[in-house]
């Protein structure tokens, strides 16, 4: 049995967090100084966390490692199982040529790829992740948005960006499900508190697309667009959370920001298309000859249309998805689906906190029938029929998705192992109590936990896991409100996510730049922290009388 130590070095905190923290550096300076591929900076990292674990926490080596097999399961399954059968899905549609018909149907409603990049990145990645989550709406966008003409660094950037404010409700709102576990707190709470403070940042996000894409001029130009599609899914995403139900606030949120995209476009002219200049947050975006004459012809193929027959099969594998998810969340079916659910403790495993209560980090679920991957795998077999697609040329494709994400893979698996060796060994739980320690100004610090714990696990479910309860424990402290403080660790948590390498290995895979997660990494980190900020300040205030009467 393993016991965990607060504070093994030299009994301080502070000196403890220093050197809790040196994984997690090392993850950092590896990827965004000196660009080093993301499955091997994780893996070095990897490595000091096992070495903090062993030398400075005094966990035995062998639950050291144990503890990194466990993250590295849970990495492969339920994560690397969704966005594995995601991704399988839409080469299934690339093999039968509908992801072109889809594409053209995008391009249709405008001709301006800034608002292509709010329309694909922002509203349609917001429904990828609200049906599936954990990385699949940045590999299915940013390749939509590369074969739109952009370049695939810019494509990347653009997917990782947009993939924020849906990620609390991702995957039919799992992080705030799994908040509610940990907490205690009611989850409809938390969702409704989260649906006060996510909407928020859902006002900027198409306006950094745009900026992202075409700079200071993208702003002038399509501001207007921009800012309504984002009080659209804003608005939609607070009244589903608030009043409907959370599991389905992203699913509302992305068809109402997709409509208003589209009835903005329908009420203005049309415009021709953006060249974007060179502007800070990717290289310049050049579109292809293929996609400037389609646009002038008005499609492929000397300008004829695709019939509405084609469309509707093109459309079918996502009406697919949604009904596949929905049907499954219904609680009598969800109920029976469960009873396929084994639970045991991982083999040789055995953790308690500082306090001598038993861990639950080695229970591993494995729910076969309810994880989300497998309800991918389920709408992928039923888009194969639909779509008249042989089994042999399914397959190919499906090896085709795993050649595609080999990378991704080991990266993934790596950075939940880093993870699960420093939750099992304390490490976290160290940073986060001297994180806690700062009093009433917690209140500002409590999303940098949250955002932490995503940047790490590459997961706002995990980092509701991992702070979570720590969240609510400073807030009694502190003596703050722990709806509050709980809610922000998911809503800082969403911001964690286009930092984190799980995320960054799977984007470089999807759009060919395998080994180059550092690029990707150091133009979407200013971002990723200057949102941050805004949400820090949001909090330290909804902790105060100026926005405390919007905590439930």
């Amino acid at each position: 049995m393993y016991q965990q130590v607060l504070d093994p070095i030299a009994d301080s905190l502070g000196w403890s967090s220093l050197v809790a923290a040196l994984p997690l550096a090392v993850l950092f300076v590896l990827l965004g100084g000196l660009r080093m591929r993301a499955w091997l900076a994780s893996l070095i990292a990897l490595a000091v966390s096992l070495a903090v674990a062993i030398w400075a926490y005094g966990m035995p080596a062998g639950q050291a490692f144990l503890a990194g097999t466990e993250g590295a399961a849970f990495g492969f399954y339920p994560i690397l199982w969704i966005v594995i059968n995601a991704l399988w899905v839409y080469n299934i549609t690339v093999t039968t040529g509908h992801f072109d018909v889809l594409r053209r149907s995008f391009a249709q409603v405008s001709d301006d790829s800034r608002l292509q990049a709010v329309l694909i990145a922002f509203s349609f990645g917001a429904l990828l992740e609200a049906l599936a989550g954990f990385g699949t709406p940045v590999a299915v966008t940013s390749v939509m948005l590369i074969a739109l003409g952009f370049q695939p660094l810019k494509a990347a950037v653009l997917a990782l960006t947009a993939n924020t404010a849906p990620v609390a409700f991702g995957a039919m709102a799992t992080p705030i499900l799994t908040l509610g576990k940990v907490t205690g707190e009611s989850s409809d709470t938390l969702g409704a508190m989260v649906g006060r403070q996510t909407p928020i940042l859902a006002l900027f996000v198409p306006l950094v697309l745009v900026f992202i894409v075409d700079g200071r001029r993208g702003l002038r130009e399509t501001w207007p667009t921009a800012l309504f599609c984002g009080f659209a899914f804003g608005i939609a995403q607070y009244v589903t959370a608030n009043f409907i139900s959370v599991p389905l606030a992203d699913v509302v949120a992305s068809l109402v920001s997709a409509a208003a995209v589209v009835l903005v476009v329908r009420l203005r002219p049309q415009r021709a298309l953006a060249r974007p200049a060179p502007v800070a947050g990717g290289s310049v975006d050049e579109p292809t000859p293929e996609f400037a004459a389609r646009v002038e012809d008005g499609g492929e193929d000397g300008g004829e249309r695709d019939s509405r027959a084609e469309i509707a099969r093109a459309y079918a594998p996502y009406a697919i998805i949604i009904a596949v998810f929905v049907i499954c969340q219904i609680d009598q079916v969800k109920e029976q689906l469960d009873k396929a659910t084994r639970t045991f403790s991982w083999p040789g495993l055995d953790l308690t906190d500082p306090a001598g209560k038993p861990l639950g980090l080695p229970t591993f679920n494995f729910n076969y029938l309810t994880t989300p991957g497998t309800q991918m795998l389920v709408a992928g077999l039923i888009t194969m029929a639909v779509l008249g697609v042989g089994f042999g040329k399914a397959l190919r494709a499906y090896w085709t998705t795993l050649v595609q994400l080999k990378w991704a893979i080991i990266t993934v698996m790596a950075v939940l192992a880093l993870a699960f060796v420093m939750n099992a060994s304390g490490q976290t739980v160290t940073l986060g109590t001297w994180m806690a320690g700062a009093g009433g100004v917690f209140a500002v610090l409590s999303p940098i936990l949250g955002w932490l714990g995503t940047a790490v696990t590459g997961s706002d479910t995990s980092s509701n896991s991992l702070f979570g309860a720590l969240q609510v424990t400073a807030a009694d402290k502190a003596d703050l409100s722990t709806v509050l403080m709980a809610a922000t660790n998911s809503s800082g948590g969403v911001l964690g996510k286009m930092v984190s390498p799980q995320n960054l290995a799977i984007a470089a895979a999807a759009v060919g730049l395998d080994g180059r997660e550092g690029d990707i990494f150091r133009r979407v980190v200013l971002w990723s922290l200057l949102f941050l900020a805004g949400m820090c300040l949001l909090s330290g205030l909804q902790s105060t009388g100026v926005l405390g009467w919007m905590v439930p």
